[in-house]
């Protein structure tokens, strides 16, 4: 469980994250949404511990982020904005690396990458340098190389962007079944249907705060809308109206 308490953080002059505070859950999938610049990029890199809070609190698992950054990041598994792949190594020498930086033993490395290797579908691409790869071949390989320590906790931002319609179709499959075996996953994604399909629960975020925390049917009973999409536009159109 990842649990967010009041986090901010400026850039000088300007509060990209203004007090924003949620708990994503064991056994459920949470998605982050809001407009560019609202600051979800920069409050994922805070709860992995890329960026330091100027204020608040991270807990993972019970765990202070900024009392125990190292124990926090054993217990996540991370896809980030930027996939950054050793693109001279294979997709499994990539895995295996970043195996071999947790400690995993030659037995476990082993059967945590067959069966990585399986639920992606990347069997094919293993023994390729990832020089090349397809955008959907990299998310594969970055999201392998992030789980293989076999983390309770996955955090993936915009793990679809870019990917053609069956990357993406085998990616959702993907994330079911990190939930369907217990973990907490959270998502920051921008495309509806998506999230519609995916999430248990919703955290909107707008200039910085959190203006939602719902799951989709209390998002759409809120604002009266049938779709996912038009009760986005609407809460964000709301914020957007006391902020002027």
């Amino acid at each position: 469980m990842i649990e967010v308490r009041d986090l901010h953080k400026a850039f000088g002059s300007v509060k990209a994250v203004d007090g924003v505070g949620f708990t994503a859950r064991d056994g459920e999938i949470t998605g982050l949404l809001g407009p560019n610049g609202a600051g979800k990029t920069t409050t994922l890199r805070m709860l992995y511990t890329l960026m330091a809070p100027d204020r608040g609190q991270v807990l993972v698992d019970g765990i202070d982020a900024a009392a125990d950054p190292l124990a926090v990041r054993r217990t996540l598994g991370v896809l980030p904005d930027a996939r950054g792949l050793y693109k001279r190594l294979t997709a499994r020498e990539n895995i295996e690396y970043f195996a071999r930086l947790h400690g995993l033993d030659e037995a476990t490395l082993r059967s945590r990458h067959e069966a990585l290797v399986d639920a992606l579908e990347m069997r094919d691409i293993l023994d390729r340098r990832t020089e090349g790869f397809s955008q959907g071949q990299r998310v594969k390989t970055a999201i392998a190389r992030a789980l293989i320590h076999d983390p309770r906790n996955v955090i993936l931002d915009e793990p679809t962007n870019g990917l053609d319609v069956m990357a993406t179709r085998g990616l959702r499959r993907f994330m079911q079944q990190l939930r369907d075996e217990g973990r907490c996953v959270l998502f920051s994604s921008h495309i509806m249907q998506e999230v519609a399909a995916l999430c248990d629960r919703i955290v909107v975020i707008a200039h910085g705060r959190v203006v939602a925390d719902e799951t989709p049917d209390a998002l759409r009973a809120q604002t009266g809308e049938t779709n996912l999409e038009d009760a986005f536009v609407k809460i964000i159109g709301s914020e957007e109206g006391l902020a002027a």
